[in-house]
């Protein structure tokens, strides 16, 4: 039979594992390894806290690992970048099945990447947002200023014009259109530094985890 690698994990199998191995270190005050019922859920956390403090240290990165992850990654570390963008939204609601949705985006889209002069007229014919009637103009936009996947559409790239693709988001399907960016400032290194290494320590516990929690299923 085959096996999916990247499958979750089972959580309640991940923490009787972990409990288990609590036995193993006779952590359960005269209870077995497989006796490892508690009093409440918090208390088991505790133990489990306590057991993965001692078994799998937190992550220290080296000041060369965060310099070159810093250097690797300038967009990150950039302060007060702008965007000057429009969109049109086509709105998810109950009533339209997104593939339809998606389908009628798209055909859209078409027509603003072939003449993105047409932008505002489109935009106001068809945009379920209130900027609509503004043409589908959003102002200028910095870090923070919008949901995640949109910031990350319009800020994280070099392009000016109509975006290739759709950006989808939990509002909808939006066409986009960038019509300037104004660099930012890139934080030097000793000002990032710290944000840098918590990011890599982070990370890297959680990879050490991982292979931890395999390592007792073995």
């Amino acid at each position: 039979m085959e096996t999916n690698e990247h499958a979750k994990p089972d959580l309640e199998a991940v923490r009787a594992r972990l409990l288990a191995r609590a036995g193993e270190l006779g952590w359960l005050e005269g209870r077995g390894a497989g006796e490892v019922a508690f009093a409440s859920r918090e208390a088991e956390d505790e133990l489990i806290e306590r057991l993965l403090e001692q078994e799998v240290p937190a992550a220290e990165p080296t000041d060369e690992d965060c310099r070159r992850w810093y250097e690797q990654n300038p967009r990150r570390f950039t302060a007060g970048e702008l965007v000057e963008a429009s969109h049109i939204l086509f709105a998810i609601t109950p009533r339209v099945p997104p593939e339809r949705l998606r389908a009628k985006a798209a055909e859209v889209h078409a027509k603003a990447s072939r003449d993105p002069a047409a932008f505002a007229k489109l935009a106001a014919e068809y945009s379920n947002c209130p900027s609509a009637a503004q043409g589908g103009a959003l102002g200028q936009l910095g870090r923070g200023d919008s949901v995640p996947e949109f910031e990350k559409a319009v800020l994280e790239g070099e392009l000016v014009g109509v975006l290739p693709d759709l950006v989808a988001t939990r509002f909808g399907f939006h066409v986009v259109l960038v019509a300037r960016r104004i660099p930012g400032r890139l934080l030097p290194f000793e000002e990032a530094r710290e944000q840098v290494r918590a990011y890599l320590g982070q990370r890297a516990t959680e990879r050490a985890l991982g292979e931890y929690v395999r390592g007792l299923a073995v």
